[in-house]
């Protein structure tokens, strides 16, 4: 491994961990309203949620897109739960990394690595540096970023959008705008 795929792989890891730790599958606080809403194509009031399974073999409709109608801020974690997506965390970290979301990768999935072997994902520890979802952030109008914080406590607002992105051999590099 050169020193750059080192640098790569332990930047992804540290991007992950960041980007996921914390997270759980909360209920609402109290005060907002979420509920899910499918978009298609409107603009949404509340909180976008974007699960995008990335360049992995799956089907096209494990793409998913919906509204959370929000009038108030909610954490990550609450947006997913609202918006139907499940995550499972790591046997090593529990759900302070997340290996798959919507069941996705599954174990028996082939997961093709750049080097032409293949990876299968049994969620023991901190998945593959080159195959892991990420938590990104779009502010209204803004640009996505990596989220700063677990989707725990990582705050969104209404008119911004949420991101897990299944990212794999460093593509895609950031979600679709």
């Amino acid at each position: 491994m050169t020193l750059r795929s080192a640098l790569a792989a332990a930047t992804a890891s540290a991007a992950l961990v960041l980007a996921l730790a914390g997270c759980s599958s909360a209920t609402p606080a109290a005060g907002s309203s979420a509920s899910p809403t499918a978009t298609a194509g409107a603009t949404c009031a509340g909180v976008t949620v974007i699960v995008d399974p990335g360049d992995l073999k799956v089907p096209a409709s494990d793409k998913k897109k919906t509204c959370v109608a929000t009038d108030a801020p909610i954490t990550a974690a609450q947006a997913l739960t609202k918006a139907a997506v499940t995550t499972e965390g790591t046997k090593q970290y529990g759900d302070q990394v997340v290996c798959r979301v919507n069941g996705i990768p599954s174990a028996q999935l082939d997961i093709p690595a750049s080097d032409g072997s293949t990876y299968h994902e049994q969620c023991q520890g901190m998945p593959a540096a080159f195959a892991y979802w990420a938590l990104w952030l779009k502010p209204a109008g803004g640009t996505w970023a990596y989220a700063q914080e677990g989707m725990s406590t990582q705050k969104v607002e209404p008119g911004q959008s949420i991101e897990l992105l299944f990212t794999l051999n460093d593509k895609p590099t950031t979600p679709a705008p």
